[in-house]
């Protein structure tokens, strides 16, 4: 189950980065969108574990550790609020220069 669910969150990350790569800003916002969901992925499931106790505690029947859950969430409000902010100015471009390609907007080079 570990390896289908680390196949799956670099599925996502590779699909992510793909999306990046492309010239159409749209794509490259919502390919930073799906990293973002495939690292938050990772966090999660790297907080958990099959076990009692916790690895690095002493404390008995601990069933889970809240720190990953409390870093993603912390990490899904943060990347929302930049989203929105990038989708914002994404909409301003897009009007201005009546394009999303990044090759038809040369004036935001300098």
């Amino acid at each position: 189950m570990e390896l289908l669910t680390a196949i799956g969150i670099g599925f996502l990350f590779s699909i992510g980065v793909f999306q990046i790569l492309r010239r159409n800003v749209i794509r490259s916002v919502i390919g930073i969108l799906i990293m973002m969901n495939a690292v938050n992925l990772f966090l999660i499931i790297s907080g958990a574990y099959i076990g009692i106790n916790a690895p690095f505690t002493t404390y008995v029947n601990q069933p889970s550790d809240a720190l990953p859950q409390e870093i993603v969430l912390t990490a899904i409000v943060i990347g929302l609020g930049g989203f929105s902010f990038v989708l914002s100015l994404l909409y301003v471009i897009s009007k201005r220069y009546q394009t999303t390609d990044q090759d038809q907007i040369n004036q935001l080079k300098y």
